[in-house]
């Protein structure tokens, strides 16, 4: 242990171990348990509701924990999020200020969102919808191959995920552009920013990735005006959070073909209830919110290393701005 977890709670005593909260419904402890142990053995994990004593909580590895919830924990020095996106923490107004929090970006997690993305934009650009009718038709039905570089794909968020999906479908060879809040740059990828640069961005694509984290200025951005920019016939793949999409207008622009497909990973209301008009459109492809989850065998690393940073004075990496959402 170093200087600063030996010094814990320092009354001259034996050191005190170390407390991580682990609190998530969708998350398995059985599997993140084990490799924070191997990343930290002198860490003792504890899994909600069995917290024991409050006061000896020292960090907090969450997913949507309830409002409310974390305040009860007075020596709280860090609270991790088990994913990018901190909506659901960002909303609770009873957290203390002073406490950082962080989101993962691990390689596991990239490398899982990355494959998920290229797999939809080459699922849209070969068609393979057309060709999946075509058997359920027992109907042999050819159509030519397009290449990579004449498909243009837009990605719509270049944190950390989406520069790496926009990174590996460039070097696959699509026109690839990418739009941001911020001017970002990246080799081999155009990058539009702000509202001003969106309409052009938007023209230019013929398949969309959204990959918007959910803020106030990303609440229904995809909406009617957005998806009247983009060409006729365009695809769109959405992987960020279902409140950036106008999913009205998303279904309208469906209905009348200026969208031809969508793959759709993220909703407005999660589980998407079952009389909501998206699961009737066959051009649609609904997923349950897993495009990318955290892996525990490489995240565990980085929880770890951001905990023994707050022990040690320092500012945890990747740390979010609670006002703007990300």
């Amino acid at each position: 242990m170093s200087e600063a977890e030996l010094a814990m709670h320092g009354d001259g005593g034996p050191a005190k171990r170390p407390v991580l909260l682990f609190m998530s419904d969708y998350d398995d402890p059985a599997e993140w348990a084990p490799a924070l142990a191997e990343a930290w053995p002198e860490l003792e994990v504890r899994v909600w509701p069995e917290i024991g004593e409050p006061a000896e909580v020292d960090f907090a590895l969450v997913w949507k924990p309830a409002p409310g919830s974390l305040r009860q924990f007075p020596n709280l020095r860090l609270i991790v999020n088990l994913g990018a996106g901190i909506d659901a923490i960002a909303a609770d107004e009873t957290l203390p200020a002073d406490v950082p929090i962080a989101r993962l970006a691990d390689s596991g997690q990239s490398e899982m969102m990355t494959g998920f993305v290229v797999l939809s934009v080459l699922r849209h650009h070969r068609e393979l919808r057309f060709f999946e009718a075509a058997q359920r038709e027992r109907r042999w039905a050819y159509r030519h191959p397009r290449e990579h570089r004449d498909c243009r794909v837009g990605v719509m968020g270049l944190g950390y995920l989406g520069l790496a999906a926009a990174r590996a479908l460039a070097g696959l060879g699509f026109e690839v552009a990418g739009w941001s809040r911020g001017r970002k740059a990246a080799d081999g990828i155009e990058c539009f920013a702000g509202q001003e640069e969106l309409p052009a961005f938007l023209a230019r694509t013929d398949i969309l990735v959204a990959m918007l984290p959910a803020t106030a200025e990303t609440r229904g951005l995809l909406g009617r005006e957005a998806f009247a920019a983009l060409p006729e016939g365009a695809k769109f793949v959405n992987v960020g959070r279902g409140s950036t999409v106008d999913e009205q207008a998303l279904i309208e622009a469906l209905e009348s073909g200026r969208l031809a497909e969508a793959t759709l990973d993220v909703f407005e209301t999660e589980p998407l209830p079952a009389e909501h008009p998206l699961w009737a459109m066959e051009q649609v492809l609904i997923t349950p919110h897993l495009a990318s989850v955290a892996v525990p065998r490489t995240a565990a690393l980085q929880v770890v290393a951001n905990c023994r940073r707050v022990l040690d004075g320092e500012t945890p990496e990747y740390t979010v701005d609670r006002g703007r959402g990300y």
